[in-house]
């Protein structure tokens, strides 16, 4: 399938050009307000009112998905090789060719370039609720990803505070939401989703003071045996444990990692050595059936590595920019720069599928 430059380039000014039309003829008005929660978590920053337009939140995200997809490149086996971790690209194709391959993929699919949504996700977000070290937590930051948002869902049911970041760390840095913001009238399932977190979420700044209690990750494939995991392959969940840990807003020695996958995407050679320092294992696995607690968890990694993150992604994400300028500029000493890099693809929703394959998924889901 190839990606036509052109086409994706006009839906991209179409649609900006549409946005800025509908921003020009609304008002957006912001105001201050407190959230506390037992004096336990204190965030002061403004957040969205009332005013805040839905259908202008999805163009907008819409036009930067276009953007994205642009910017997407088909690679292919052999060119796994240009990428800094190959080896990874080769378990990460195997798991998504597997889950469509046997029909465990549900939606969004195709789940390749994803954190892969599963049958039975909603079932192990249940059971990841039972583990004493989720009951225990105050705040939880959970991954945005489709599987996930169930256990989303559950933190804000539970009276928890829910701290998760937006999409690809594109739009901003993290949000938080709970029982006790969330306006009275709207379902919580509401707010388990990207629009639903800008719309009624509490933006959070780099300088905010919080704690972190218990991280939530999503993964392509994990290793029970040491926790090491694989992701989509874009490093997000690397990158927001590398600047909460060192903003100090999670302790990276005693803060636990739990992941929820399908049992098919837990394998044995996943190979510790070849991990880069800044990968962050989990400790608790959960699939639908089991509970996993890791024995020889590999080490978590504390602080961002300048020197592994390389301009192109540096361009792509604003609040990285901004905390490094603001390091450079309180210590007087220009940071590190990681080498080029060759971004991996994004995903790109097939259109196509659902002609009798989305049909039969939902025959499948109406027999459970």
């Amino acid at each position: 399938m190839q990606i036509h430059l052109k086409t994706y380039v006009g839906t991209y000014y179409i649609l900006s050009l549409v946005l800025i039309l509908i921003r020009q003829s609304k008002c957006f008005t912001t105001q201050s307000y407190d959230v506390r929660r037992k004096g336990y978590f204190t965030i002061k920053t403004k957040a969205m009112g009332e005013s805040f337009d839905e259908k202008s939140y999805e163009i907008d995200r819409l036009a930067k998905d276009a953007l994205a997809m642009e910017e997407m490149k088909e690679i292919s086996d052999i060119e796994f090789s240009s990428l800094r971790t190959p080896w990874k690209w080769v378990i990460r194709k195997r798991i998504w060719d597997y889950l469509e391959k046997n029909n465990i993929a549900r939606p969004p699919r195709p789940v390749h370039h994803r954190i892969p949504n599963f049958d039975g996700a909603d079932k192990a977000a249940q059971r990841l609720t039972t583990l004493p070290e989720f009951q225990e937590a105050f705040c939880v930051k959970v991954n945005p990803d489709t599987p996930q948002k169930t256990v989303r869902m559950a933190v804000l049911e539970s009276g928890k505070t829910l701290l998760t970041p937006q999409p690809r760390l594109r739009t901003g840095f993290f949000s938080t939401l709970s029982k006790d913001t969330i306006p009275r009238g709207v379902p919580i399932k509401d707010c388990c989703v990207s629009a639903g977190v800008k719309k009624f979420g509490t933006p959070v700044s780099l300088n905010d003071e919080y704690k972190v209690d218990l991280v939530v990750v999503g993964s392509t494939a994990v290793c029970p045996k040491t926790g090491a995991r694989v992701g989509k392959g874009e490093g997000f969940a690397e990158l927001e444990w590398g600047i909460l840990s060192l903003q100090g807003n999670l302790d990276a020695e005693t803060t636990l990692v739990v992941t929820s996958v399908h049992d098919s995407q837990i394998v044995d050679d996943i190979p510790s050595n070849a991990l880069t320092k800044h990968d962050v294992s989990v400790d608790i696995i959960v699939t639908p059936t089991k509970v996993i607690h890791v024995p020889n968890r590999v080490k978590k990694p504390s602080g961002v590595f300048w020197d592994l993150l390389s301009p192109q992604k540096l361009s792509k994400i604003r609040v990285l920019r901004q905390l490094k300028q603001e390091i450079e500029e309180n210590t007087g000493v220009t940071l590190p720069s990681g080498p080029d890099e060759v971004l991996p693809p994004t995903a790109k929703r097939d259109k196509n599928f659902g002609k009798g394959n989305r049909k039969k998924v939902q025959k499948q889901e109406n027999n459970v």
